[in-house]
């Protein structure tokens, strides 16, 4: 609260304020612009181009603003920043974005341009001062004017094959990073975790143990097959992405797998929670054959047949142990 209070609000800027804060704001964006760039440059090096391209239109228009500053108001530009300006549009940083998709972060991009107009517009309209005015509008067809610049960029480093070849290896690397150890993780965690479960359900009959059981399970499996991922792979030579996204997907997904079944059996009544149970297995195990037929592409009644059989024999196995 204090640091919002200290901040000062955009309708109490001079004009000289509100074009040294246009001006760091270019800086700004070039430097993110920039960033992304180098980013995506081993992998992605026509969008990489785009984006280079774009940081040097902050770069030119960062210039045409401080030559209207010097022209007007001197050279002696004042410091003041985003941060400083309550209300004021943010940008995230970069770290918090890097691990989006490709065509999430080209999103990001065009939402950049679209806060900035967005914001000179707005602040346009409240303003009573000609002047004011008017340099408000200017910097609002300034940022309308970076959309297009973007759309020439794209159509010159990103034809139709550069960017179809660069969303196959999106694709490709979102498959390898997420889906795959994800799947696995899932598969673990609704199969591997269906004997220990039924095995004491039909044992006791008591549903807080199985429950209990369920969960120790569930995380257990979840732990191990996290570590398992990661370790097993640094990602370098099989281009299989970061060790530590494919560890937190593959134990979230297998603790999720386990818990599903586990979660049934909070209720107190034995046979409800182990209808509902049954249920939830039955719906994990078709849900694991979409997802196989969606992003692995393996015909859907050929998943369903394998993860169906292997569930069906892991429960039965769970079934007899506990019965006996």
């Amino acid at each position: 609260m204090r640091f919002s209070l200290n901040r000062k609000r955009f309708k109490d800027l001079s004009e000289q304020e509100v074009l040294a804060l246009a001006i760091s704001s270019e800086e700004d964006d070039a430097r993110i612009y920039r960033d992304y760039a180098e980013r995506l440059r081993e992998a992605y090096p026509d969008s990489a181009a785009v984006f280079d391209g774009m940081a040097e239109e902050e770069n030119e228009h960062r210039r045409r603003l401080i030559d209207l500053h010097r022209a007007r108001f001197g050279d002696v530009i004042p410091l003041i920043r985003r941060e400083h300006v309550s209300g004021y549009y943010a940008r995230r940083p970069v770290w918090l974005i890097e691990n989006l998709s490709l065509e999430r972060i080209r999103q990001e991009a065009a939402a950049m341009e679209q806060d900035a107009e967005r914001f000179y517009h707005a602040a346009a309209a409240r303003t009573s001062d000609a002047a004011t005015r008017q340099l408000l509008g200017d910097l609002a067809a300034a940022e309308a004017g970076h959309h297009g610049s973007a759309q020439d960029l794209t159509e010159k480093h990103l034809n139709t094959d550069s960017r179809s070849d660069e969303d196959s290896r999106a694709h490709r690397q979102f498959l390898l990073t997420w889906v795959q150890p994800g799947l696995a993780g899932l598969m673990d965690g609704s199969v591997s975790t269906l004997a220990p479960i039924f095995a004491t359900a039909f044992a006791t009959h008591n549903t807080w143990t199985t429950f209990l059981v369920g969960l120790a399970a569930s995380v257990g499996a979840g732990i191990s097959m996290g570590f398992t991922e990661a370790a097993s792979d640094d990602g370098e030579l099989s281009g299989r992405g970061s060790p530590i996204k494919r560890g937190v997907a593959s134990g979230v997904m297998t603790t999720v797998g386990g818990l599903g079944h586990a979660l049934p059996y909070l209720i107190t009544d034995f046979w409800t929670a182990t209808v509902v149970a049954i249920i939830v297995v039955f719906v994990e195990l078709w849900a694991i054959a979409w997802i196989q037929n969606k992003f692995m592409e393996t015909p859907f009644f050929r998943a369903a047949f394998q993860v169906v059989l292997g569930g069906a024999l892991v429960f039965a196995a769970g079934v007899l142990i506990g019965s006996g």
